[in-house]
């Protein structure tokens, strides 16, 4: 992805409709490969009781001052809280969310590392930050989740 300093007046069409089309093709509702994480590119990897989520930005994630759109940021962030919660515990559903946005993003890659604060039976609190391509802190976000259900226990 090329530095994205200066705004751009259109997107590149035919890419997007590729990406798109692609993420059509691949998708399945399941954690990992939903259609928004495969529309933007997300990979998640997690280790250490994190999950991160790492993208390259694409022309049609960026806002008109030629910065990615918070609302994109926002979405790697939540996935990689949510994604984290169903990896260590259960499904659930964010109850509230807070972003600070830092600094602007202009070009990737871009990665967001979900992490727990605090985890309960039936309510839990994470957090998440992102880094821009230079690994600087971009964005950081804190968020409390409901646990929708559990997963059985693991045989020993």
């Amino acid at each position: 992805m090329s530095d994205m300093t200066e705004p751009r007046k259109t997107v590149d069409v035919a890419a997007a409709q590729q990406l798109f089309g692609r993420a059509i093709d691949e998708h399945d509702q399941k954690f990992g490969s939903f259609f928004l994480a495969k529309l933007f590119g997300f990979a998640m990897t997690y280790a250490d009781e994190r999950c991160e989520v790492t993208f390259e930005p694409h022309d049609f994630m960026f806002n008109p001052q030629g910065s990615l759109h918070g609302g994109v940021i926002a979405t790697a962030m939540d996935v990689s809280m949510g994604h984290l919660l169903n990896h260590l515990q259960s499904r659930g559903t964010t109850l509230e969310m807070k972003t600070q946005y830092v600094r602007a993003i202009t070009k990737g890659p871009v990665k967001a590392v979900g992490s727990l604060i605090r985890r309960g039976n039936s309510i839990c609190f994470l957090e998440s930050r992102l880094y821009d391509g230079e690994g600087e802190l971009a964005a950081f976000a804190t968020s409390t989740w409901k646990v929708l259900s559990s997963k059985p226990p693991t045989p020993r």
